[in-house]
């Protein structure tokens, strides 16, 4: 069976989050979707630097809202990572096919969004005093736990020193 993770990334403010986001996403062959507007240009050198020499390598949608996005991408399972959800993004099990749903740095994802879908709001567990996780290493996380619950299908699980043979 052939498995498809979907990243979105909601007004992203920061490009080099977005590269680095883009980096995890080719590395994993997640699929990365971009809605506007974004606080940067896809061309400039901080996206492209942080993305280094994987933008080839990435399965990427822009949208110009988030409206377009949901019409595009309707009867799909969306999981939307936030700090104000109830369950843990590891006490879900995630479907093939799923979108992981993040918000701009600065201001997270709309709070209307949320109270509509509040079974699928995810929060990644952290210590009161600390406000958020940067947007790309909490794309990481989330990503990760989903290809840790299926088994990192088309992943290579092992890797090999230069020098030596295991």
């Amino acid at each position: 069976m052939a498995y498809s993770l979907n990243i979105v990334l909601i007004e992203p403010e920061i490009p080099q989050n977005t590269g680095n986001i883009a980096r995890t996403c080719a590395a994993t062959g997640a699929r990365l979707h971009l809605v506007g507007p974004m606080g940067f240009h896809i061309t400039d050198k901080q996206v492209k630097r942080a993305g280094l020499d994987y933008w080839d390598k990435l399965d990427i949608t822009y949208y110009d809202s988030t409206t377009e996005f949901f019409n595009k991408n309707a009867g799909g399972t969306f999981y939307y990572f936030t700090t104000k959800a109830r369950q843990a993004h590891s006490d879900v099990s995630y479907p093939n096919g799923c979108y992981l749903v993040f918000g701009k740095e600065t201001k997270g994802l709309p709070e209307e969004l949320l109270k509509n879908n509040p079974d699928y709001c995810v929060r990644m567990p952290m210590r009161g005093i600390i406000r958020s996780l940067n947007l790309s290493n909490s794309v990481a996380i989330g990503a990760y736990e989903v290809l840790r619950q299926w088994n990192y299908p088309a992943l290579s699980q092992k890797g090999q020193l230069h020098d030596l043979k295991w």
